[in-house]
């Protein structure tokens, strides 16, 4: 009688295995360069998966280091999307949560940021947002039409009081990624205080529209990363209508933070 000498086919899989495959999966979908993917984290992260232990400890460290290297935070957290792809496992909210954590503190730590970022979200602070307002009622003068009919802010309140330090900087994360995925480049965009947000947009038909997805994404990742009891519900969204003068659009953004 042939005997197969095969080994069976639900034999678990190699750490080398997940690692190879999430890096593969990475690279095609999300990742920028594919140089700077691979960090120490990323093998604890795994090994973490194939001893049955909690990831969170490694995901965190791998935020961290993904943060202080200047990697998006969209771009670090949909990496790790892929990972659970790889793996064939659900996300898990409270390790992709601790991600997000660790990489507002990574990016807390990098001095290039100071006075330009906003060290929660990765993005631009109200100081940024006033300038490209300046540039966007001097670009006006020179093309005789006004502002208020050409341009707006969208403007994303989630502010709720009594968080903890890091249920906040979580919830800054998830909204500035949410942010990027609905405006990408060429908007620019700002957090104005700890909950609130605003970005620069043009004043046409699809405004409106551009509110209500701003609305379901933020929503979407906060329920994704089990934080949706750090945010204001519903979340509030609105367009905001610029004033006639850069002065008066600066003193607005002050009230906002209000």
């Amino acid at each position: 009688m042939n005997r197969s000498t095969s080994g069976p086919t639900d034999a678990p899989e190699l750490p080398s295995e997940v690692l190879d495959r999430w890096r593969a999966t990475s690279l095609a979908d999300v990742w920028l360069r594919p140089d700077d993917w691979y960090h120490p984290a990323v093998d604890a992260l795994v090994e973490a998966f194939d001893d049955g232990r909690s990831p969170h400890a490694a995901a965190h460290r791998l935020g961290a280091a993904r943060g202080r290297a200047g990697v998006g935070l969209g771009e670090t957290l949909d990496d790790v999307e892929c990972l659970y792809r790889a793996a064939h496992r659900a996300p898990d909210p409270d390790a992709i949560r601790a991600v997000a954590v660790g990489w507002v503190r990574g990016r807390d730590t990098e001095p290039a940021l100071s006075g330009l970022r906003d060290p929660g979200t990765g993005l631009p602070t109200r100081a940024y947002l006033t300038e490209r307002l300046r540039e966007t009622y001097g670009a006006a003068v020179g093309a005789e039409h006004d502002v208020p009919t050409t341009h707006c802010l969208v403007v994303i309140d989630v502010a709720v009081d009594g968080l903890a330090p890091w249920d906040r900087a979580a919830r800054s994360a998830t909204v500035g990624r949410a942010l990027e995925q609905v405006f990408g480049e060429g908007h620019p965009m700002a957090a104005l205080t700890d909950g609130v947000f605003a970005v620069l947009t043009r004043r046409d038909a699809r405004v409106s529209d551009l509110a209500k997805t701003t609305r379901r994404v933020v929503e979407r990742n906060a329920a994704l990363m089990g934080i949706g009891d750090t945010m204001r519900r519903p979340t509030r969204v609105w367009v905001e209508r610029l004033p006639t003068s850069h002065a008066a659009a600066a003193e607005l953004l002050t009230q906002l933070t209000r």
